[in-house]
Parts: structure tokens; C-alpha cells; sequence
């Protein structure tokens, strides 16, 4: 697939900003081998239902059974290794004023990439909590078939992600909310901006007066004088992009 012209004008904005935001989501991913939720469910795991696996309902009816579809999911993404789009956006962080990187993924791949700072709105499917206290488990048992036991209280434990029904984390809100409100260029990259509440997250920039730049496969390339359209994979465009707003990450 060929690279969308970028726009000078879009060069010259990202070098002038002082706070860029950013929104990943699953379509980062895929470009890592990674399927997104529902494209993960074939085979065995074919007959159900997103809302069978990963609510805390379906946790309490049959903890086994989305203990085991997490631990494969786990090993999947452990698998998985950044691309040069997670690798581009660690550059700008390194580059650019302020970066605040927000994330749907549960995968780590950013931080893998080298990103010092990233706001994980739906969690990290590495960690884990106890389902009781929902404080963090920093050791368990990795090949067991069921839920090993919290250590303080032995209730089940869990991977410490956002599932159907649940809330952001607050911490991971208020960020987010934070670089929505301060940002000069908010990018959407990979999300179909669907979910509540990352939806509103480019609209709501652009309506303080952010440039907003979308880099999508489900969109049409286009530009405007405060919104940017690349259908494009990120992995092909954001290099690109990164190197023409700061050469010297080229180095």
C-alpha cells in the first residue's frame, strides 16, 4: 500500500506544538499479528460470545474458562513484537515537548517500543489483580487451567483489564481527560471511535482548538484546516511523519 502525501502544512504544525496527544487503538495492533477481540474468537473459542469472556459476570459463572482464553490471548500477545509504528511514536516522545500516549491496547506493545510514558485506558493483559480486593498481584502461577488464588485473601485473581460493564480507570481518565483539554495536535490511530468514552476524544480536542489527525484503513485520505485523514497503515505512515516533523530522530 502506498504512503498518503503528507502535508507541509501538517509538518510545520506538529513542529510547532508544544503537547501532542495521542490515541492508539486495536488497528496498531494488527499490524503486530495481534486480532482484535472479536476476530480472536475462532476455532475452539468460535461459539462464544465476546460478552461470555469478558464480563465479570462470565468471570464469576466460569472463572476457568476465561482464565484459559486469557492465558492464550496473553501468550499471543507476548509473541507479538512492536512494529515501526509503536517504534515512531517512542521517537516523538523522545523528540517532541510533551507527548501524552493513550492506548486502548492491553498488549504492552508500547512500552516494549521504548515509550516511557503510556496511559493504558483498558489496562495490561500482563498484570493482574485479585477479583475481591482488585489491588495488584505481582506473581503468579502461569500454566494453571484455573485462577490461582490471591495470596492476602484467596479469592481468584484476574488480568487487571477494562472488561464489558466496567469503568476506566480513574487515574487513566483524568489524563486522558487532561490532554483532550491542553493539546495542540491530537492524533487517532487504529480506532474505529465507537467506545465511549476515547470516542469523544478527538472531537472534544478539535473543539478546544486542537489540529486533529486521523490515521486509519476505514477512512478516506482528505484534509481540512484542523483535520488531517490518512488511510494508511500506521506502521508505513508514522516513520514517515516522525522523520519529516524532527529529522534528527532519523539519527
Amino acid at each position: 500500500m502506498s504512503t498518503p502525501p503528507i502535508p507541509a502544512a501538517l509538518i510545520e504544525i506538529l513542529r510547532q506544538a508544544r503537547h501532542i496527544a495521542v490515541l492508539t487503538g486495536a488497528g496498531i495492533s494488527a499490524e503486530s499479528g495481534i486480532p482484535t477481540f472479536r476476530a480472536a474468537l475462532t476455532g475452539l473459542w468460535s461459539q462464544y460470545r465476546p460478552e461470555e469472556l469478558a464480563t465479570p459476570a462470565a468471570f464469576r459463572a466460569n472463572p476457568a474458562l476465561v482464565w484459559q482464553w486469557y492465558s492464550g490471548l496473553r501468550a499471543t500477545m507476548r509473541a507479538a513484537q512492536p512494529n515501526p509504528a509503536h517504534y515512531a511514536l517512542a521517537a516523538m516522545q523522545r523528540h517532541a515537548p510533551k507527548v501524552t500516549l493513550l492506548t486502548q491496547n492491553i498488549d504492552g506493545l508500547h512500552q516494549r517500543a521504548g515509550s516511557p510514558d503510556v496511559v493504558e485506558l483498558h489496562g495490561n493483559i500482563h498484570h493482574m489483580k485479585c477479583s475481591a480486593e482488585h489491588e495488584p498481584v505481582e506473581a503468579w502461577a502461569e500454566g494453571s487451567e484455573e485462577p490461582p488464588p490471591c495470596p492476602r485473601c484467596g479469592a481468584h485473581i484476574r488480568p487487571d483489564i477494562v472488561w464489558f460493564g466496567e469503568r476506566l480507570p480513574d487515574a487513566a481518565l483524568d489524563r486522558a481527560n487532561e490532554a483532550v483539554r491542553t493539546c495542540d495536535v491530537f492524533f487517532s490511530i487504529g480506532t474505529s471511535g465507537e467506545v465511549e468514552p476515547a470516542a469523544s476524544f478527538a472531537p472534544r480536542a478539535m473543539g478546544h482548538g486542537a489540529t486533529v489527525v486521523v490515521i486509519n484503513l476505514d477512512v478516506t485520505t482528505s484534509e481540512a484546516r484542523w483535520l488531517y485523514r490518512f488511510h494508511a497503515q500506521a506502521g508505513q505512515l508514522l516513520p514517515e511523519l516522525v522523520r519529516a516533523a524532527w529529522p534528527e530522530a532519523a539519527a
